[in-house]
């Protein structure tokens, strides 16, 4: 009988920072970015997660040879500020590529939420993501993973147009119902692009409730996990674990034993005899589909809701998030370099989420997160930032010699300013009646 697929993914990302950026500063000043957060905090997560679980999963390669496999989606603004700030973290991921191993997969360069709303942006961030993991690691990506597992059936779509195969996505409730995230689908609008759907219970037993003693199966042993994943897939296809690779040691620290019980799992796994680990690829080539799933309105992996409402939610979000894609025509006619920097820089999902007003549970996840006192401080700060950015933006295109006045003679109103959510690709599912959560943090 085939052995069952264990699927194992990380998605490996660093925001660039933006630093406290006054009013005042306005037309006066145009750098955006916390150089110092940045350099120190893309070095700390090296030393602490990086390059011990690079180090551990080229030993495990080394140990069981093409019996494991591990695929990793990075980041555009993570890989630049890996080579600027850590370039032993490039080769580290390096010497997992040449194993053979290893797949590393597409994405958004700029970890953005493009494919809501610009289908020609998200499909020029995805081609020059590729690019960038063909030039430093020599792979052409074939599975795509979207920014924070976001999809929809006419994401999907889309994907399947430029030409890739396989998709991850979250296995939401909602949506599957009575279904099992442990089966291939398919996209139900393009039949050719398959879906990898996220085991969320197994995989947020390792990343939000390992180290948490309050869980009433804390510890968490390999060999007691190992047993779970067999049990779960008795009538199944596959288990897919996809989590940030932050997990290993920067979300669970080294001392609460998650590299011990990583390096150990492998071992546990195949003592079932239940398993093989394949990429997300051969996954795909494996297995046959089931069924196609419908995905109407956009899912992602966030909250209890599975849905956009972290980075989409309120009225600051939507304000922010339109503002920033109105400028685009505009940034590709001028084509200036700088420019294209900020607004790949800006796009980022993580400015977003920054500003969400969840409570209770949800909330204290976001609180964890964001290095603001308040979600109302990062949607100012980010207000002012893209303020002048924008007039920037308006002094090339419009060819004007002074940063214009009345940018920054409005830019106090903004907050107080409403206005009509962008017309986003999948449209925001009809609202739930909220539940309760254990997560403690950030996939």
């Amino acid at each position: 009988m085939d052995k069952k697929t264990l699927c194992l993914y990380f998605q490996v990302h660093q925001p660039v920072r933006l630093r406290k950026y006054h009013f005042f500063d306005l037309g006066k000043s145009h750098d955006y970015y916390d150089d110092f957060a940045n350099r120190t905090i893309t070095q700390k997560v090296a030393r602490r997660c990086y390059l011990p679980a690079n180090r551990m999963m080229l030993d495990l390669i080394q140990k069981y040879g093409k019996n494991f496999k591990v695929s990793f989606s990075i980041s555009g603004l993570a890989l630049e500020q890996f080579e600027k700030y850590a370039p032993e973290v490039i080769e580290s991921f390096k010497a997992l590529a040449k194993t053979g191993c290893v797949e590393f997969l597409a994405e958004t360069y700029s970890h953005s939420l493009a494919s809501l709303v610009d289908e020609k942006e998200f499909t020029l961030q995805v081609k020059q993501h590729a690019d960038l993991i063909k030039k430093l690691f020599g792979y052409t990506p074939v599975t795509f993973r979207n920014t924070e597992l976001v999809y929809s059936d006419k994401i999907g779509e889309m994907v399947a147009r430029m030409g890739y195969k396989t998709m991850l996505t979250e296995g939401a409730k909602h949506v599957l119902g009575w279904k099992s995230p442990d089966f291939v689908y398919t996209n139900s609008l393009n039949p050719k692009l398959k879906l990898l759907l996220k085991n969320f219970r197994l995989s947020d037993d390792i990343a939000f409730r390992f180290s948490d003693k309050s869980w009433g199966e804390w510890p968490l042993t390999a060999e007691k996990y190992a047993g779970w994943l067999a049990e779960s897939v008795k009538n199944e296809d596959i288990i897919n674990l996809f989590m940030d690779y932050e997990t290993l040691g920067e979300h669970q620290d080294v001392s609460t034993g998650i590299f011990a019980f990583m390096a150990n799992l492998p071992q546990q796994v195949f003592a079932t005899s239940a398993f093989e680990f394949l990429t997300p690829a051969e996954a795909a080539a494996k297995h046959q589909p089931v069924a196609p799933l419908n995905v109407p309105f956009a899912i992602s992996w966030a909250d209890e809701e599975r849905d956009l409402t972290a980075w989409l939610g309120n009225e600051l979000q939507l304000e922010a998030f339109e503002e920033l894609y109105k400028v685009r025509d505009k940034i590709k006619a001028v084509n200036d370099p700088a420019l294209n920097y900020d607004y790949c820089c800006l796009q980022a999902s993580d400015h977003f989420y920054y500003m969400c007003t969840k409570l209770f549970s949800d909330g204290a996840v976001h609180k964890y997160f964001t290095p603001y006192d308040s979600p109302y401080e990062a949607f100012i700060n980010y207000m002012n930032v893209l303020s002048d950015f924008v007039a920037r933006v308006d002094e090339k295109y419009e060819g004007k010699g002074k940063f214009s006045k009345a940018v920054k003679a409005a830019a106090p109103a903004v907050a107080a300013k409403k206005t009509t959510a962008p017309k986003v690709v999948a449209e925001e599912k009809p609202k739930e009646e909220k539940k309760t959560t254990s997560r403690t943090k950030k996939k």
